[in-house]
Formats: structure tokens, sequence, C-alpha cells
């Protein structure tokens, strides 16, 4: 479970945690593990790795999200709220006015990403809808970890947001090849990084999405 060893060797988020935003990312992978029993929220086979595997994935993606032009993240398909919650966890104490709107068409899901909020305070809105169906929406970033393939994503991006900066996916270890494939349809600027919790893993920015 998630100790005083959880920043040890996580340069990237060190800067970022608090004693009592780490107590908060324990509390909330311990909900994580209680909730599972009755709903399936991760793997069960992730359940003992839940500090790498799940948080520390999430949270590696803090450089990206914590600038100055950023102030709304919205997470597709948030599930357990990963990596939703674990961003809202972070940047409550360093700002405040940071929030992450999360959608979650699943009752018992959405359910959860609200008791969790209201527990930790946290500066978010839940919203218990299909993603597909919903038009003009505004945010600055977009984010998406294990919800649907980058096409599907670039295509929500387009179709249902009227206004958004940049979208940060999570790539497994055919990252490259499904980077090169978009570019037959798409147009845009990425910037990459190598995963910190996995080494076959990639996690991208997009700007400048736009289909050819």
């Amino acid at each position: 479970m998630i100790d005083s060893n959880f920043i040890k060797n996580s340069k990237f988020i060190a800067q970022y945690v608090s004693r009592e935003t780490l107590d908060e990312l324990n509390k909330y992978s311990l909900s994580i593990l209680k909730k599972n029993k009755e709903i399936n929220l991760i793997s069960t086979s992730t359940e003992k790795s839940i500090k790498s595997r799940h948080i520390e994935d999430s949270a590696q993606i803090i450089d990206f999200i914590d600038k100055n032009d950023i102030s709304v993240c919205t997470d597709l398909g948030s599930g357990a709220g990963l990596p939703g919650i674990v961003l809202a966890i972070l940047m409550k104490s360093k700002k405040p006015q940071f929030k992450v709107i999360l959608y979650e068409k699943s009752y018992h899901k959405s359910n959860f990403l609200k008791e969790i909020s209201k527990k930790f305070n946290l500066n978010t809105e839940i919203n218990q809808k299909n993603i597909f169906d919903q038009k003009n929406l505004q945010t600055d970033i977009i984010i998406s970890r294990a919800f649907k393939p980058l096409p599907v994503i670039f295509e929500i991006a387009l179709k249902n947001f009227k206004k958004f900066k940049y979208i940060i996916l999570f790539l497994g270890k055919s990252g490259k090849e499904i980077l090169k494939e978009a570019t037959n349809k798409w147009k845009f600027n990425y910037e990459e990084r190598k995963s910190l919790t996995n080494e076959d893993s990639l996690v991208i920015k997009i700007s400048n999405l736009k289909k050819k």
C-alpha cells in the first residue's frame, strides 16, 4: 500500500506531495480497494500494485497539467477517477481554483466519484452522462486513460467539444505505431514522454488537432 516510500523514487510527483496530499492519495487508494469488492473499479490483478499501476501512473501527467494556461481539465470515462481524482487531489492545495470535470456514465462508479470528491473536498464536477451524447463542451485539457482508442478520442474532441487546448493520452507499447497511423487522417502537434511507470508506454500531449 502507499506509504512514506510513495515518493522516494518518483521525482515527477515529489515536488507536489505534502504529507496531507500523500495521506489523501493513500486513503483514496484504500477506498478504491474497498469499493472494488462491490463494483469493478480496477482489475483485481492490479490491486496489489495500485500504487504504481494506477496512482503514480495517473500522477505522472502533472507536469502537463500544472501550467498557467490550464484551469479546467476534463476526464473522459473516468471510472475509478484515474487520472481525474488523482489530479484533483494533487492540485487542491497548489491551485485551489483548478477544476476537474469527470464523465462516467455508470451510476455506481459516478456515485463513487461523488463520494470521494465530497470526502476530500475536491473541486470537481461529476457527470453521470455518456460523453458521446454531449455537445458544445469547453475545457482546457481533455484527458483519457484506458477509455477508448486514440482515433475515438480525437473524434470526441472535435465533435463534442467546441473549445479545448490540449489532449493528454496514455499509450501502450504500440503507441508509436498508433501515432504514425493517426497522421493519415489527422493533423496535430504532439509532445511525447516515456512513461515513468512502464518502459513500454508513452504519455502524449496533443495540440492543434485538425482532421485532414
